[in-house]
């Protein structure tokens, strides 16, 4: 199974991500580590990526998960995934139903919170308001409110994709 933690960033997909990887006991990879150096300056200057800057960053996620799946593996990715459009590239060629995608949800000030209290990230927290605003959650995904213990957030999503 390959689960795709999405959201905003400051959503807790890394946190979340790392502990569910963990306790599935398979790989974890943080899209962020993916992105072009580019794509990087480009967040740290405080301007929004658009799809073409994404589209390529995209593609390599899609070969990540493709490898998993072509080997037999799961994992778990934490990815932004913030329009169909991106989910559709990044499930492009893995069979139906083979990922899922975990919506990390939360209210504007709790995200806000936390991206002021992050050192050493690229990510500008001034385009939390336009990731909100990009955001198109998916019908189909798994939406869990992280606002509880990082522990009671893996319990919960691993209740509900084993079930």
């Amino acid at each position: 199974m390959i689960v795709v933690l999405m959201g905003v960033s400051g959503s807790g997909k890394t946190t979340i991500g790392t502990l569910l990887a963990e306790r599935m006991q398979t790989v974890f990879a943080d899209a962020d580590e993916y992105h072009s150096a580019a794509n990087k300056a480009k967040m740290a200057a405080g301007h929004p990526l658009n799809d073409e800057d994404r589209q390529p960053w995209l593609e390599t996620l899609n070969a990540l998960l493709r490898g998993w799946s072509g080997g037999g593996r799961g994992g778990v990715l934490a990815c932004s995934a913030l329009k169909e459009a991106y989910r559709k590239t990044l499930v492009s060629g893995l069979p139906e139903g083979s990922v899922v995608f975990v919506l990390l949800d939360g209210s504007r000030e709790l995200i806000a919170e936390r991206l002021a209290e992050r050192q050493n990230h690229y990510m500008n927290p001034k385009l939390l308001d336009s990731q909100l605003a990009t955001l198109e959650p998916p019908a189909d995904a798994l939406r869990v409110v992280n606002d509880r213990a990082p522990e009671e957030i893996v319990d919960e999503i691993m209740q509900e994709i084993m079930a």
